[in-house]
């Protein structure tokens, strides 16, 4: 399935407040794709959209997620579901279930299920494929590219 399609599905077409968290290490070549994309869209602000880079923390945000009583929440990370690098997933808290998929000190399921418990939205990972994680290296080309990409994509569906 496209992105956008993807994104379209889940937003729906009705007025939205959403949330969207980058998680991630920048020190860990494409692991730091969810804050560059972050980046990227603090670029060009939306309305009714958060912006949230939580690198590696994203349960210290939890409490400024429900203050801002959002109807949708995306987190953006690297994620390894053995497709193409720069390929993109959407991912429930159901399907990644005990997978470690993420390299975060908690796993990501918990920040979902809290959020998904505590405010009653739906929560979804937009996951990316990484080529590398290794510590002290840029992120690669091909990630870089994708994170434009997506970027483009989510303010291009956000708008509409």
């Amino acid at each position: 399935m496209e992105l956008a399609e993807g994104l379209r599905g889940y937003f729906g077409d009705r007025e939205n407040r959403v949330v969207l968290v980058g998680v991630g290490n920048p020190m860990r070549a494409d692991d730091g794709v969810g804050p560059r994309i972050i980046e990227l869209l603090q670029e060009r602000p939306l309305e009714n959209v958060m912006l949230i880079n939580a690198e590696t923390v994203p349960e210290a945000f939890t409490g400024k997620v429900e203050k801002y009583k959002p109807t949708h929440v995306m987190l953006i990370d690297a994620a390894n579901f053995r497709g193409q690098v720069g390929e993109t997933m959407l991912i429930t808290g159901a399907q990644i279930g005990g997978q470690a998929l993420s390299t975060h000190s908690l796993p990501l399921t918990l920040f979902i299920s809290y959020i998904e418990k505590s405010i009653d939205v739906p929560v979804i990972l937009l996951g990316i494929q990484p080529k590398t994680i290794d510590f002290d290296m840029p992120m690669s080309r091909e990630i870089e590219e994708a994170a434009v990409s997506i970027a483009d994509t989510l303010i291009q569906v956000l708008s509409e």
